[in-house]
């Protein structure tokens, strides 16, 4: 598996549990991840590794090829490798792409991309260089991959227009826990803690521009001229916060948007909020809104990420739009709209299984 997610090496983190539960899927599973330098090799599990890169950005394909290099002859001899067929290679980034495409011309390995973001999204593309890059790595691999792993219809259905084959598509939503949600007691009413308020729209996000979070400040600018009592609390943290607080202060609305900050438990935000907002340009699932809709929370959103597929109030990404929306879920009670079902753990598991195995 080649990663990106340092946080496989901090002790008790959610993604290091993960990977050792991934663990149980093969016989062997070995982590390269791209780290900077100062992290050592650790073995997670009796059958799971993670190998750190330890270099800088400009360096990771030279180590990330090294490690890999190692490990490969030491797993297994290089013409048993080539013949078992038993070997696969995952990568869930578009530059560890690049490094699985140059490792197998010598290995010859299955290889599944992952993807997790929306990388033909024509804002995705436009938003910066970076992007443009990445986009066209991201379908330059998937063209190339055995398989393509994708975490919402809307990505399968973009790539299926692209050319890629439909057979080799599998679609694994991103895993909630949907027990400790229902199971997490709340420590912080947001109507006790803003009594001065009747209704209470909340958005948990990173601040960064693609969540597109100026338009919601734009449209609670309308929203309050007739609905005084409304609060907008903004869960979140990133590159974004001081020109979104600047934002809020030219907007004369200090009293009814409020900037959170990150919060550990966002869990009693779902369960004591109103109403759930998402107004991103794009997403490649949008974790918050499945969060929001296990708590019960009515979800309006942009169609992005899995926003259709979990029921959200779709709205077109415009001030007036969301005005009107918003409007309608404030004077009469916001129903969570349509079915809408998760996987368990193992269900999650099972279904990863069989995905590893068809490859």
């Amino acid at each position: 598996m080649l990663s990106i997610d340092q946080k496989i090496f901090e002790a008790g983190s959610a993604v290091r549990a993960r990977m050792v539960e991934y663990g149980t899927l093969a016989e062997e599973l070995h982590i390269v991840v791209y780290t900077p330098p100062g992290f050592k090799i650790e073995k997670l599990a009796e059958n799971v590794i993670a190998y750190p890169t330890n270099c800088s950005r400009l360096t990771y394909f030279w180590h990330g090829y090294g490690v890999c290099g190692r490990i490969l002859p030491e797993v297994s001899p290089r013409a048993t490798l080539r013949a078992s067929g038993k070997w696969l290679v995952t990568s869930q980034d578009a530059f560890t792409n690049v490094l699985a495409l140059l490792l197998r011309v010598q290995f010859r390995f299955a290889f599944e991309v992952q993807i997790h973001t929306d990388f033909l999204s024509p804002y995705f593309i436009r938003e910066s260089l970076k992007n443009r890059v990445r986009s066209w790595l991201y379908l330059y691999s998937t063209k190339r991959a055995n398989s393509v792993r994708v975490v919402s219809q809307r990505i399968a259905d973009s790539l299926i227009v692209k050319g890629i084959s439909r057979e080799k598509i599998n679609i694994l939503p991103v895993f909630v826990d949907i027990e400790k949600i229902k199971n997490t007691p709340i420590t912080v009413d947001l109507h006790k803690k803003y009594p001065q308020f009747e209704k209470i729209i909340l958005m948990v996000s990173r601040l960064s521009r693609e969540k597109n979070i100026d338009l919601a400040i734009e449209a609670m600018a309308e929203v309050v001229k007739t609905h005084p009592k409304v609060n907008l609390a903004i869960v979140g943290d990133g590159p974004e916060r001081d020109n979104l607080k600047l934002k809020i202060e030219n907007s004369k609305l200090k009293k009814h948007v409020i900037l959170e900050g990150w919060q550990n438990d966002v869990v009693s935000y779902y369960k004591t909020a109103d109403v759930f907002l998402n107004t991103s340009h794009y997403e490649g699932y949008g974790m918050s809104m499945v969060e929001a809709r296990v708590a019960g929370l009515p979800v309006i959103s942009t169609d992005v990420g899995i926003a259709k597929e979990i029921g959200a109030y779709i709205v077109v990404g415009n001030v007036e739009a969301i005005v009107q929306v918003l409007e309608t879920c404030l004077r009469e009670k916001a129903y969570t709209n349509g079915g809408f079902v998760t996987l368990s753990f193992s269900e999650y598991l099972l279904q990863l299984k069989n995905i590893w195995t068809k490859i």
